[in-house]
């Protein structure tokens, strides 16, 4: 029987969009399976574990930062607008729209829908915060558009603070973590490590 990673992400991240499709092959490859849970980490994670949200950083890690995701870019072939239109950006709603998906069609959909909403911030220039956005996502992903308000009921706001507690008490502090029998992977570029622990 396959093992259990437990997936913390913010849907608005550069870094988890760069990883995610990589996260998807390795489960397929390794037969794991992934628990989707999207984590507030601005609002809540950063405050307790010395995080800082980008314009508040100093210049210097802004600068480095925008390197590093060209250079992963290039090296992964895949598309990115290092300074989208619409970033920073709220995925507050996109995370809850995620676990709705989830809560109602398994983590196969809520997958395939954390890839839209990340390519639409990173590749597409769309804006995560947007309403209608978000139900143009359900639509081309064929799921039900009931589900936008099914993301606002208290189950779904419950289960998102909930992730978000859980990540904070694993020490989680960044995104994409991937926590593989409470061990912590941090950022895209440890997937490989990622896959090394699921072999043993």
């Amino acid at each position: 029987m396959g093992r259990t990673v437990d997936y913390f992400f913010a849907p608005q991240s550069p870094w988890v969009y760069l990883g995610h499709q990589r996260l998807q092959d390795l489960i397929q490859r390794t037969g794991a399976t992934v628990r989707v849970m999207p984590m507030d980490l601005g609002g809540k994670v950063f405050p307790i574990s010395g995080g800082l949200p980008l314009g508040q950083r100093a210049p210097q890690r802004q600068a480095y930062r925008l390197l590093e995701l060209r250079r992963f870019s290039q090296h992964l072939n895949q598309a990115l607008n290092v300074q989208p239109r619409y970033f920073p950006v709220s995925g507050e709603d996109a995370a809850r729209l995620i676990i709705a998906v989830d809560l109602a069609l398994g983590s196969g959909a809520s997958m395939a829908l954390t890839g839209a909403i990340l390519a639409a911030c990173w590749a597409q220039e769309r804006n995560l915060a947007d309403a209608q956005v978000l139900a143009d996502l359900l639509q081309v992903q064929n799921l039900p558009a009931s589900l936008l308000a099914q993301s606002q009921l208290p189950e779904v706001h419950m289960r998102y603070a909930a992730y978000t507690q859980q990540a904070i008490d694993l020490g989680v502090f960044g995104a994409p973590s991937y926590v593989l029998d409470g061990e912590i992977f941090w950022g895209q570029d440890r997937l490989d490590f990622l896959e090394r622990a699921l072999a043993i």
